[in-house]
C-alpha cells in the first residue's frame, strides 16, 4: 500500500530541521534526480526563470489549491527556503501560479494561484493538482520566492521524465521536482535556495 499525500507531509513537517545538508535537505536517503544543489558551506541560489505571461499579482493567502480544480490529479508540494548557507529562511513569502488539467491558466480572477509564508524552520507547502502541458512548454510550476528583505526569486519548476522537457527552452534539470507517487496523488519536494 502506497503512503498519502498527507502522510508523507506530515513526515516532511516532522523532519529536524538540522543537519539540512546533502540529501537530507532533498528530502531524500540517495537523491535520485540531479535537484538543486545540495547544501553545503555554501550554496548556489536557485535558478531564476522568466514569469511568463500569465503571472497576476495579488493572488490570495491560501495553499489549498486543490478545490480550484477537484477533477485534477492531486499533488502536494512542499519544500524549505534556505539561505546560500543553508540556513532556514522563515517569514519568506512563496507564491505559485500554474495550469490546471487541461493546460489553461486562469486569466481573469484567481484559479490555482495563491501565497503563503514559510514557517519559523522555512518549510511551505501547497496542496494543488498537477498540471498538464500545453502548445509549447513542458509541464510546470511558476513560484516567486523572497525571503525578508531580499530580493524576488522568480522561477519555474519541472517534472521528471516528461517527453517535453528537452524541446522547452526553459526547462533546466537543477530545477527538477523530486516526486514520490502516493496513495492519493502525488508529492513533490523542492528547496529554494534564495
Amino acid at each position: 500500500m502506497t503512503t498519502s499525500r498527507r502522510a508523507l507531509l506530515s513526515g516532511f513537517l516532522a523532519m529536524p530541521l538540522v543537519p539540512l545538508t546533502k540529501a537530507l535537505a532533498r528530502g531524500q536517503e540517495a537523491p535520485l534526480l540531479p535537484l538543486t544543489r545540495a547544501c553545503e558551506d555554501e550554496d548556489e541560489p536557485t535558478l531564476g526563470r522568466e514569469a511568463g505571461p500569465f503571472f497576476r499579482p495579488n493572488a490570495p493567502l491560501k495553499r489549498d489549491l486543490f478545490l480550484d480544480a477537484p477533477d485534477g490529479p492531486p499533488f502536494t508540494i512542499a519544500g524549505y527556503v534556505v539561505d546560500d548557507r543553508c540556513h532556514p529562511a522563515p517569514g519568506s513569502l512563496i507564491e505559485i501560479w500554474h495550469a490546471d488539467e487541461n493546460g489553461d491558466y486562469d486569466r481573469q480572477g484567481f484559479r490555482l494561484r495563491g501565497h503563503q509564508f514559510a514557517d519559523e524552520q522555512g518549510r511551505w507547502w501547497f496542496n494543488t493538482v498537477k498540471p498538464a502541458p500545453y502548445s509549447g512548454r513542458t509541464r510546470h510550476f511558476h513560484f516567486r520566492v523572497q525571503r525578508p528583505g531580499g530580493a524576488v526569486l522568480t522561477t519555474q519548476l519541472f517534472f521528471p521524465g516528461e517527453p517535453s522537457n528537452t524541446r522547452d527552452w526553459l526547462f533546466d534539470e537543477t530545477l527538477l521536482i523530486a516526486i514520490t507517487d502516493a496513495s492519493d496523488g502525488r508529492f513533490g519536494r523542492f528547496d529554494f535556495v534564495v
